[in-house]
């Protein structure tokens, strides 16, 4: 048994192996549909360990400075791993390369169906936490899709203040279109 503390990231991969294999085992009850990730553990205050599948991103703030933390895993990015195992990628229907005609992300949690052609193996990513560090967010695709992190002058947003803006944020721009 491998330690959390010392072997995150060997924990954090087992973790979400662990996930996509319960939720493939109760499709029946869950439907055919899958899920996104993205997680983040802070050891001792200073080492920030990031794993994510599909779009669901992080995002760290550093002396005002915007930075991905997370890895998209785009159909189009990863045709040739999608391809060795027997799929496809597709750009119909619509402009966006799928998996198989139908799944706009090359990794996540159980989609049952195309899970042969997909894979729920995280990309992991270290960022120590120093002084200058302000902020990280994660989030669904859904709030990336709309909103964008950018310096907003000297206004920080820190906690549950700092998502309730985002959120506000991120329906003001979906009305806007």
């Amino acid at each position: 048994m491998h330690d959390f503390w010392t072997e995150t990231e060997s924990a954090i991969r087992r973790a979400y192996d662990i996930t996509d294999k319960k939720i493939l085992e109760k499709a029946v009850d869950l439907g055919r549909g899958g899920s996104t990730a993205v997680t983040a553990i802070l050891i001792n205050g200073e080492k920030l360990v990031v794993a994510n599948v599909g779009d669901s991103r992080a995002v760290i703030c550093k002396n005002g400075m915007a930075k991905q933390l997370s890895v998209d895993h785009e159909p189009a990015k990863e045709r040739e791993v999608i391809e060795n195992r027997g799929g496809f990628v597709s750009r119909l229907p619509g402009d966006i390369p799928r998996v198989d005609g139908q799944l706009a992300v090359a990794r996540a949690f159980g989609d049952k169906s195309l899970k042969r052609h997909l894979t729920s193996e995280p990309d992991i990513t270290v960022e120590m936490i120093e002084d200058d560090t302000e902020l990280i967010i994660l989030a669904c695709d859904g709030l990336w899709k709309v909103c964008y992190v950018k310096p907003r002058g000297n206004r920080l947003y820190k906690d549950a203040q700092a998502a309730k803006h985002l959120t506000e944020e991120a329906r003001f721009q979906e009305k806007q279109g």
